[in-house]
């Protein structure tokens, strides 16, 4: 993984800590290698070190489970409208949000970003990168 993506992954799952962030976490115990789904509560620092429902793990390689775009609900659709954002599908595949009024108000973005950040969308392209998984329809279920 370079340093930009390093970065990008960092800096994507700290906002989403306080949303139990499900990830896939490569770490050492006892026993040798594991890889392991956990629910990351905090990270102490950029070396890998991560509080999850068990404890502190050490671990230099995670992938966080994210929701793609085209997963959003009619529900959840209705919210991104009712804050003036429409989604837009790209050829790549990856869906971006615009701001329908042309205009992007602070309180609109903040809502935008809280929003997709609690119901674990990948807004950033992260599984089209390889640095996230997708998630499994019953990892983040929606009301």
């Amino acid at each position: 993984m370079t340093q930009d993506e390093i970065t990008i992954l960092l800096t994507d799952v700290c906002g989403r800590l306080k949303s139990n962030l499900i990830c896939k976490v490569t770490h050492k115990d006892s026993e040798g290698w594991k890889e392991e789904d956990m629910v990351l509560s905090g990270i102490i620092d950029d070396e890998g070190y991560f509080t999850s429902e068990n404890g502190s793990v050490h671990s230099c390689e995670f992938k966080p489970y994210l929701r793609p775009i085209s997963s959003m609900t009619e529900e959840e659709k209705k919210i991104v409208r009712s804050y003036g954002f429409e989604l837009i599908p790209y050829d790549t595949g990856y869906t971006g949000f615009a701001n329908i009024e042309n205009c992007i108000d602070e309180v609109s973005f903040r809502f935008m970003e809280e929003f997709l950040n609690t119901y674990h969308f990948d807004y950033r392209g992260l599984i089209s990168m390889g640095i996230a998984l997708e998630a499994k329809e019953e990892m983040y279920k929606t009301e």
